[in-house]
């Protein structure tokens, strides 16, 4: 600011400002977006394996499971409170299906040898069960004899694979018992309620009495 006299021109200081000049707000740009708080990695727990490691941003969104922020891991497929699937029954494959077939069908067509090895005009066999893990192979047969007479038994063999070397020998066994004079004693003779006359013969407590 100038001030004219008459002796001359003089300079004089700056006014102050009375109030504060509003301040620039910061500029926009790769400074602004660089101070950004919006986190591009997280860290996360797995809480099905308890592995840790460190996701990116769009691994994020594509929902992690069990990360730091506490989002529950989904329930196993099939459950509706997230317990675990009850195991299923064993079901036999095709070689255990096609071995019990076998084993059946060897019973069935030894009928002719278990009437020779009794003495018998013919026999028939009703009943034809091949063993399981569970389950003990059984064999219901009807012998006729010359004067018209039957008999009627039911002999029970081991539990375990049709196929094993031990179930192959069923049919043998019960020739053998047939051949010894079919000999009833309480050693090998048990109670079976799905036989005619409730007692069936067990060989192998026979085979291992005699």
């Amino acid at each position: 600011m100038e001030t004219m006299h008459a002796a001359g021109r003089r300079t004089l200081p700056p006014v102050p400002r009375t109030t504060a000049e509003p301040i620039p707000a910061p500029p926009h740009g790769p400074v602004a977006e660089e101070e950004s708080d919006t986190p591009t990695e997280r860290f996360v727990v797995d809480l099905t394996t308890g592995e840790q490691r460190t996701v990116g941003a769009d691994e994020l969104t594509e929902g992690t499971t069990g990360g730091a922020t506490g989002t529950p891991a989904p329930a196993p497929a099939g459950t509706d409170d997230g317990a675990p699937e009850r195991r299923r029954p064993e079901v036999p494959g095709p070689r255990e299906l096609d071995l019990a077939q076998q084993f059946v069908a060897r019973l069935r067509a030894a009928a002719a040898d278990f009437a020779e090895a009794a003495g018998a005009e013919s026999a028939v066999v009703r009943e034809a069960v091949p063993p399981a893990r569970h389950r003990r192979a059984r064999c219901r047969l009807v012998l006729r004899y010359a004067d018209e007479a039957e008999v009627d038994v039911t002999f029970l063999g081991s539990a375990g694979l049709p196929g094993s070397p031990t179930r192959h020998g069923f049919d043998r066994q019960i020739r053998r018992w047939l051949k010894a004079g079919q000999r009833r004693e309480d050693a090998w003779l048990v109670t079976d309620p799905d036989a005619p006359d409730g007692i069936a013969v067990d060989l192998s407590a026979w085979l291992a009495a005699a």
